[in-house]
């Protein structure tokens, strides 16, 4: 008796007496869970397929050794890890073989796919402003951003990203989960887990409401500013050409930019969780799903250098 009372006080101290949750994925038939699985494995495959040919171009190809090819790289592989995250446990869920999911490994997911998410946020700004200065100063580009300074942006992004949402990691193991146990969706999110929460979630929102701020509103900014600038830039080319060969080099990157950062901010720049979990859930997909397998090809489709090598690849092939 005196042990459990110990145990107790512990899952207390600890924020939590819940050892496990339960996904409950989508609601629907047998057959709509099964072709939505069909639906999610092909994309993953293609996401795997499309973000890993991109890092072995840009690896085979000597002409893409450039910055802005270095932080595309570290796009294809952030994407790959960050739909691994979701995908897998996701089919699982659907296919109710693996609808259980412990405490510790929900908030491992979550904080993995919060981290890496603002990683890209980082990436995306960094990447903005490399445009910026090969638009702006294309003679005197390569002595702006050297190899190292493009090592030390992208390792900063990554280092940002992860450690923005430390005070996330630190206060929601902390809360009291009571019961119920299930959480309506395919993974662990943040929105779910304070609607399951027993006490007080105010500092959690808000946390996460600031950390949002800081993380999406300002590394939007900083790519809103370097495409004004951009813009301004390409204005002034005189001829036709040169304005469409500026332009084509930020198309597939603003392009990217409009669709990742339009899906995160309706998920998590709001003061408040109480928004419908149905339709979080549907921008989940977007987000995790959708997003990382539209952004290579993207970049293929719309970006001349890209389509050259892969066309020489195929013809040395």
């Amino acid at each position: 008796s005196l042990q459990m009372n110990l145990s107790s006080w512990d899952n207390m101290e600890n924020g939590t007496s819940v050892e496990e949750f339960i996904l409950l994925g989508f609601t629907g038939t047998w057959h709509f869970r099964v072709c939505l699985v069909v639906v999610f494995a092909l994309t993953y495959s293609l996401t795997l397929t499309g973000n890993a040919s991109i890092i072995a171009l840009v690896w085979m190809t000597k002409n893409l050794h450039t910055p802005m090819y270095f932080f595309l790289c570290n796009l294809s592989f952030l994407e790959i890890w960050y739909t691994t995250g979701v995908v897998p446990k996701a089919i699982g869920v659907m296919l109710g073989s693996s609808q259980t999911i412990s405490f510790n490994v929900c908030i491992l997911q979550l904080f993995f796919l919060l981290s890496l998410g603002s990683t890209e946020c980082f990436l995306l700004s960094v990447m903005a402003y490399d445009r910026y200065l090969a638009i702006r100063y294309p003679l005197r580009y390569s002595s702006l951003i050297s190899s190292v300074l493009s090592a030390r942006l992208a390792l900063s992004s990554w280092l940002g990203g992860f450690l923005s949402v430390s005070l996330l990691a630190f206060l929601t193991p902390r809360l009291m989960f009571c019961g119920p146990h299930v959480i309506n969706h395919f993974l662990c999110d943040i929105d779910s887990c304070l609607a399951l929460s027993c006490s007080d979630t105010w500092p959690v929102e808000m946390a996460t409401f600031l950390v949002s701020i800081i993380v999406v509103v300002a590394s939007c900014v900083v790519t809103l500013i370097s495409y004004i600038y951009i813009i301004s830039s390409i204005l002034r080319i005189q001829s036709a050409h040169g304005r469409k060969k500026a332009f084509s080099t930020c198309s597939a990157h603003l392009s990217v930019v409009t669709i990742w950062y339009g899906s995160t901010m309706f998920l998590y720049v709001k003061p408040s969780a109480q928004n419908s979990l149905d339709l979080n859930k549907l921008m989940n997909i977007f987000n995790t799903v959708v997003t990382p397998l539209l952004n290579p090809f993207i970049y293929t489709l719309r970006n001349k250098e890209v389509k050259q090598a892969l066309g020489q690849a195929f013809t040395f092939q």
